[in-house]
């Protein structure tokens, strides 16, 4: 537990299932007051909330489209309203769908693009201004991919966003760090997430994606918001522009485990 984050304003974007969820939680157990983003599954975000109370913490709901900007700035106003503060922001919301290159449209790109990529990008532009203006050494963390580095055929969509995510975190913790806003990344591999919840229902399915994982199990949501919690905390003080691979070992080439190549 991290006592620092109290009472901090914490606001999560695509936080009624899957990652956003762990995170939301995990922060409230820290006793932070947590502004849950959702676009959908409005059903979960009650629940969520009242669990929040529960540990100690305070929390809100906001539904927002984050590919929108009067949605993000509609995020800002409402924990500034009721918090009085914005002090770590986590830009957790993303999409895919699988289509092979030659068959993809511009709609199927520019679905994913939007949310992906200009939507972290509107919540790190926000953000950071109301750091900027209020005075806060801030933190923010982007929630990217495995496949910021694994190429993933069929979504290259997907594939170019999280890659997008990686630089963009770069190039904004080195704009920022003399404000003392630090920016980082963390790219999950193969999480137990509604979005994966079909794959990983079917064993053999399940059996090739732990294959490709060296520590042998697909991740829980709870261990990416174990790393969200740190990089919001004190104890990671000297820690910007880095991304860090959540992945069970998935990036270091697992088909070369036991000396094999």
């Amino acid at each position: 537990m991290y006592t620092e984050l109290e009472g901090k304003t914490v606001i999560i974007t695509g936080a009624s299932t899957g990652l956003g969820k762990a995170m939301a939680l995990r922060f409230g157990r820290e006793k932070a007051n947590v502004v849950i983003n959702y676009h959908s599954k409005e059903e979960n975000v009650k629940e969520i909330i009242q669990e929040i109370v529960q540990n100690g913490g305070r929390a809100i709901s906001q539904k927002g489209d984050v590919s929108k900007e009067e949605d993000i700035k509609a995020l800002i106003q409402s924990a500034h309203e009721n918090f009085g503060s914005v002090d770590i922001w986590v830009n957790n919301a993303g999409i895919e769908n699988e289509v092979p290159s030659e068959e993809m449209t511009l709609e199927n790109w520019k679905e994913v693009i939007d949310v992906n990529l200009t939507g972290t990008f509107l919540g790190c532009r926000e953000a950071i201004s109301y750091m900027l203006d209020h005075q806060i050494k801030g933190k923010i963390i982007n929630i990217s991919s495995v496949h910021e580095q694994i190429p993933w055929p069929h979504f290259v969509h997907y594939a170019t966003s999280k890659g997008g995510v990686k630089l963009m975190t770069e190039t904004l913790a080195l704009e920022f760090a003399p404000k003392g806003i630090r920016i980082n990344n963390i790219a999950p591999g193969a999480i137990e997430t509604p979005i994966n919840a079909v794959k990983f229902a079917d064993p053999k399915s399940r059996a090739a994606v732990q294959d490709l994982i060296p520590i042998g199990y697909i991740g829980k949501p709870e261990e990416i918001a174990s790393v969200a919690a740190w990089l919001a905390s004190d104890e990671s003080s000297y820690v910007t522009g880095t991304t860090i691979f959540a992945d069970g070992g998935m990036t270091k080439y697992p088909s070369f485990q036991g000396g094999n190549g």
